[in-house]
Order: structure tokens, then C-alpha cells, then sequence
């Protein structure tokens, strides 16, 4: 655990300003779904010392997107006001893999999978954390210390009927799909993980709910005083109807180069703009600003985030020069002249760039009444609406396709 701390990408220290207890719970609640309970929370911070704030990453993949750090933000919420932070690296938990949402059975991770995502995972989570007000704990290190005769003392905490309440297995064993033994395991295992650090609140998105009570539970046993429980809405991405999900290609994920990044949130509705503030930015969106500069604002600070400001400074200026100001050259990508097709006509020659370029795939027909004759093609800022009509296009050239993809010749 030294070697990965030693590695983490730090951001400066944070001073927490003097606030009142009422005015942190305040800023505290700004953003979320539901506390359990305000009063209790309220009652831990007018204690006076720094709260233990949990909360719980299973590595299951390399990568985190911004949907991921919206827990991320709330957890450095309570930093700046003094408090600390403990971050579970699920080690032991994602080799089991949480079902919460899941209509069946994760696939198992190795150890060592698990591990390399969580070099990964944390040094993506210390790019918005401050490294100095975080505890860093691997659960593996209680999990694997215990016997047969352990685990079995824990499963008598909780009952089948507690574990069969659960919206995604009742859903599963309805529909007559399986539910495996170890599954049932998940919620009792992260609710210890909360015995062991004496949290004094945990963190975790919607569907983390049941899994956070039972933590509570646990702890109440353990004559602990129970942690505060905090959930957080599921951040929609990019079409602004499903959650943030790579298996949608919705997400924008937190280490993709800038220019993509920006350009992705720039994508995003004026509906959608105010939740990305509250979320990600923990501010409130000014309805007095032009949704034009507030969208920028927003992709700006956190491509800022993730690049620095020269990167994001650049990413806005390649934006703005092939969008705002119809520049269409500056972002396109480059397309070999020598792989054009024999036949090279509007229509082939447009088939052959999406594929090539972007790794889209394009009907004849689709092209023919969307980007063709609809005079989205051009060519040099020339519209072609012949889909049959010879194209020799010459180095230097750059074949506009639609509002966000055109290529340059080479």
C-alpha cells in the first residue's frame, strides 16, 4: 500500500474554512438522494471532530468515467470542511462482485486483475481527493484473516429474509434466474468493512442503499455508533436519458485526452447542464449566465481537472475553432489518399471515411438521406448531393461529413 501511495497524483492540501454544523450539513445535503438521517448527521458534526467518511471502490475495470466521481465530489465536500476521508479498495469484495443493479451473476476477477485496476482506480480518484485527508485501506487485509468458523459467525448477523428483500435478487429469482451463494455474501462483507474502520457516514449511489443499512446493522451489534448513510443519484451521460455507462457509449471518461473530453461535454443538453454542475462541480448552476458560456465553463474546469489548464485551454480553442466558428479543419481527422476506394463517388468515398476514421459503420441508404442529399457532405465547404457523382479529392482536401466529423486528405 506504501509503493501505491507513494505514486498518487496529489492536489493541494485543502484548509477547512470555520463552518458551522448547520451550515456543513447544509452544504452537505446539497446534491443527494437521500441522508439517514439529517438528525443523526447533524448530531456527529456538532461533536466537533473530524467525521470518518466512507467510501467503497470495487476495481473491476482500469477506468473510471465522470458518472463514477459523483460520490468522488461529495467525498472531497467533506474534506474541505476538515473531515476524513477513508477510501476501501474492495480487493477482496470485487473478487466477488457486487450484484446491486446486476441481472446476473458477475464474472469473477483474479487477485491480481483486481490490483492492477485499483493502481488505476485511485490514482483517477486522487486527481479530485486530497491525498492528505485520505485513509487508504484494502479490505482483503481483515477478509482474508478470517476462518470458516468467522464467516460463519457473521452470516448468523443476517437473515435470508433481510438478503431476499433486495430488489435485484427478488428480481432475478422471479424471473427464474439464478442467484449465486456468494452474492448474498456482498452486502454482509461491505457491511463489515464498516465495523472495521468505525465509519462514521458512508457514501454510495442509489443502488448502494440496502448494502449501506446493513453496515448499520452490523455496526449497532458491534455497539459502534451507527454510521450516517448518504446516497447519491446515478449521473445520466451524454444522451441525457440512462445512467453513465461504457456498455451505452454514453460516458466521458476520466482519461480521455481533452480534446475528446471537452468536445463530449459540449454535447451535452442545456436540461441536462444543471445537473453536471451540482454533481461534478458541487455548485449551483448561475440561470442568469448564456447556456453557451456555461456549458464551456463547465467542460473547461473539468477537462481543467483531469489535463490541467493548458490542456484545457487548448481543447476550448480547437472547439471553438472548428464549431463556433465553423473551422472544420482544425479538429478533422487524416485520411490517406492511397486507401480510397477504385470506384471513389460521394457515396463510396463517404462509407470509406466513417469506417476508417471513426469506426462507423453507414448504410448506403442512411448516407444517401442523411449526410448526402441533405447537404451535410462537402467538400471543402462545397455541398455534394449526388451520391453517384466522381470524387477525386487531393491532398489537403477536407471532406466535412456531419456537424462533428470530417477528415483531411493526406
Amino acid at each position: 500500500m506504501s509503493s501505491l501511495a507513494a505514486c498518487l497524483t496529489r492536489r493541494p492540501a485543502l484548509i477547512p474554512p470555520p463552518v458551522t454544523p448547520e451550515a456543513q450539513l447544509e452544504q452537505l445535503a446539497a446534491g443527494t438522494v437521500k441522508i439517514l438521517s439529517e438528525k443523526e448527521l447533524l448530531a456527529k458534526l456538532r461533536q466537533g471532530r473530524p467525521l470518518r467518511v466512507k467510501l467503497g471502490l470495487d476495481p473491476t475495470s482500469p477506468d473510471i468515467h465522470l458518472g463514477h466521481t459523483v460520490v468522488f465530489e461529495k467525498l472531497r465536500q467533506f474534506q474541505a470542511l476538515g473531515h476524513q476521508a477513508v477510501l476501501i479498495i474492495g480487493d477482496f469484495t470485487a473478487t466477488i462482485g457486487d450484484p446491486s443493479g446486476r441481472s446476473a451473476t458477475r464474472p469473477p476477477l483474479s487477485r491480481e486483475e483486481v490490483l492492477a485496476h485499483a493502481e488505476t482506480y485511485t490514482t483517477q480518484a486522487f486527481k479530485i481527493l486530497d491525498r492528505d485527508r485520505t485513509e487508504v485501506r484494502f479490505n482483503g487485509d481483515w477478509f482474508r484473516r478470517m476462518s470458516f468458523e468467522d464467516v460463519l459467525r457473521l452470516n448468523a448477523r443476517v437473515t435470508m429474509q433481510q438478503m431476499l428483500q433486495r430488489e435485484d435478487f427478488k428480481s432475478r429469482i422471479e424471473k427464474g434466474q439464478e442467484v449465486r451463494l456468494h452474492e448474498i455474501q456482498y452486502p454482509i462483507v461491505q457491511g463489515w468493512d464498516s465495523v472495521e474502520v468505525r465509519a462514521d457516514v458512508e457514501l454510495g449511489g442509489t443502488d448502494q442503499l440496502f448494502n449501506l443499512l446493513v453496515g448499520r446493522d452490523l455496526q449497532k451489534e458491534e455497539g459502534q455508533e451507527q454510521q450516517v448513510v448518504i446516497t447519491m443519484p446515478l449521473l445520466e451521460g451524454l444522451d441525457g436519458v440512462r445512467k453513465m455507462s461504457k456498455s451505452y457509449d454514453n460516458y466521458v471518461g476520466v482519461d480521455e485526452e481533452p480534446n475528446e473530453m471537452f468536445g463530449k461535454l459540449m454535447s451535452i443538453s442545456d436540461e441536462l447542464m444543471a445537473k453536471y454542475y451540482t454533481l461534478l462541480l458541487g455548485e449551483v448552476l448561475d440561470d442568469s449566465a448564456h447556456p453557451m458560456d456555461a456549458k464551456k465553463s463547465l467542460a473547461g474546469r473539468i477537462t481543467e481537472r483531469y489535463h490541467g489548464p493548458e490542456a484545457a485551454g487548448t481543447a476550448r480553442a480547437t472547439w471553438e475553432a472548428r464549431f463556433s466558428r465553423k473551422d472544420v479543419a482544425a479538429g478533422a481527422a487524416e485520411l490517406p489518399l492511397s486507401g480510397l476506394p477504385d470506384d471513389a463517388t460521394v457515396l463510396s468515398v463517404a462509407a470509406h471515411a466513417f469506417e476508417s476514421a471513426f469506426g462507423l459503420s453507414k448504410s448506403n441508404g442512411e448516407l444517401r438521406k442523411q449526410f448526402i442529399t441533405s447537404g451535410a457532405v462537402q467538400l471543402n465547404g462545397e455541398k455534394l448531393t449526388d451520391p453517384n457523382a466522381p470524387l477525386a479529392p487531393a491532398a489537403g482536401d477536407v471532406l466535412k461529413l456531419s456537424k462533428k466529423h470530417a477528415v483531411r486528405f493526406v
